[in-house]
């Protein structure tokens, strides 16, 4: 009991540390290289963002109102695991939007030009990149940035659409209302820039984090190491009969199922226990049920 408790309690810590690194990364994305240039992008902080262009008030302080809001709808559907998380997003990510800055701010009180001037869409390209990759990292630890993100959540949990397209359909609306604040397309066209690479960046990290893979593994000591694995790794465990067609000798083969992110504890466990064993190990397209993704149909 106490140890599984404390693998518990081990693994909300890390969610939580990775959660706040993918926040420090969406905050210097913004802080280094989207407000400097003035760079419009979608979501709630996007919106922040273009208040902050018009009037002044600085991003987080709009950020912090606006999730306000969007938390009373996502504490009935997402459940209480999931909003706990995303307040401790909203309060951390307005902390480190005003920190990033607070750092980055030069004598006179404006935002440097890292990459010089008119280096706007290079700023978009890394400033993108490294915003998709922080929102990513908070996707897969369970948490979410608040904002479009909450709907993106909400749609994914009953339909099989993913993430970050979810949150380009989202923020569509968001960019395209810059030109009448601005007149002028090439801020909607960098916005749109800037989405269409979080997309892709955000999916990259989930996809990489939820790939599964196979092993085959094949060895005189199979109880200990099917024991090993479930208790050690958490993964089930499947044993099949097998019959060597050379030696004619029966043998059990014992199946795992389990994320990519595993298989180094699984190869170390098996050599521990059998450095004799066969393994074959196989990347697999998907596996859903318990312990792996959800079976999604429509």
């Amino acid at each position: 009991m106490n140890a599984l408790l404390n693998h518990k309690v081990a693994r909300e810590i890390k969610d939580y540390l990775a959660i706040t690194f993918g926040l420090l990364c969406y905050s210097v994305g913004w802080g280094a290289f989207m407000l400097p240039y003035e760079i419009a992008t979608g979501g709630v902080t996007g919106i922040s963002a273009i208040i902050y262009y018009v009037t002044g008030i600085e991003i987080q302080v709009s950020y912090f109102i606006i999730n306000a809001i969007f938390m009373a709808f996502a504490l009935k559907i997402l459940g209480w695991r999931f909003c706990i998380k995303t307040i401790y997003a909203i309060f951390a990510l307005t902390f480190m939007l005003w920190a990033v800055q607070e750092v980055l701010r030069g004598d006179d009180g404006s935002l440097p030009l890292l990459l010089g001037e008119g280096q706007e869409f290079m700023a978009c390209v890394i400033g993108a990149g490294i915003l998709g990759f922080g929102i990513g990292l908070v996707f897969i630890n369970n948490g979410s940035t608040g904002g479009t993100d909450i709907i993106a959540w909400i749609i994914n949990k009953y339909k099989d659409v993913t993430l970050g397209r979810m949150i380009m359909y989202c923020d569509i609306v968001i960019i395209s209302s810059c030109y009448f604040i601005f007149q002028d397309w090439k801020r909607v066209l960098f916005g749109f820039t800037v989405l269409f690479i979080m997309s892709v960046v955000i999916d990259y990290v989930i996809n990489s984090a939820r790939q599964s893979v196979q092993f085959l593994i094949f060895s005189r000591k199979y109880d200990e190491i099917a024991e090993g694995i479930n208790q050690r790794v958490k993964r089930g465990v499947t044993l099949l009969d097998g019959t060597g067609w050379y030696s004619k000798q029966e043998i059990k083969v014992v199946v795992v199922l389990a994320k990519k992110s595993q298989s180094l504890d699984i190869f170390r466990l098996v050599k521990d226990i059998d450095p004799n064993a066969f393994i074959s190990q196989s990347n697999v397209v998907g596996v859903y049920g318990e312990g792996f993704d959800p079976l999604k149909v429509k």
